[in-house]
């Protein structure tokens, strides 16, 4: 397993803080790590990974203020710069991605091309 050197994506504090909660849940699985990816699909080609699961063998791990991610090493030329963010409102819940390598990103936000 390799570790990167730098941080290939960021989180606002606030993305920091509900992955911290999530994490310290009762009956978490504290084998696991937050994983950062992308997997094929969504309305422009391309969706966003973000969950806790094992690490494999493809994948590169950082560390983001304590919090343990993973990310397959195929990953990082589509994530890289990006930032994640959290947004707590009534209307819009759940993470938001600023993705710099999306050349088009579709309504919902969640999925992209490059």
């Amino acid at each position: 397993m390799e570790t990167m050197t730098a941080t290939p994506v960021q989180f606002t504090a606030g993305a920091v803080i509900e992955i911290k909660r999530l994490m310290a849940e009762d009956g978490f699985d504290t084998t696991q790590k937050l994983r950062v990816g992308v997997k094929g699909g969504g309305c422009s080609g391309l969706s966003y990974v973000l969950g806790f699961d094992h690490q494999t063998e493809e994948d590169e791990t950082f560390e983001y203020e304590g919090v343990p991610c993973i990310m397959n090493k195929s990953h990082q030329l589509y994530l890289f710069g990006m930032e994640i963010d959290w947004q707590g409102g009534l209307n819009s819940r759940g993470f938001t991605f600023t993705n710099p390598n999306a050349s088009k990103t579709c309504g919902c936000g969640t999925s992209f091309s490059v």
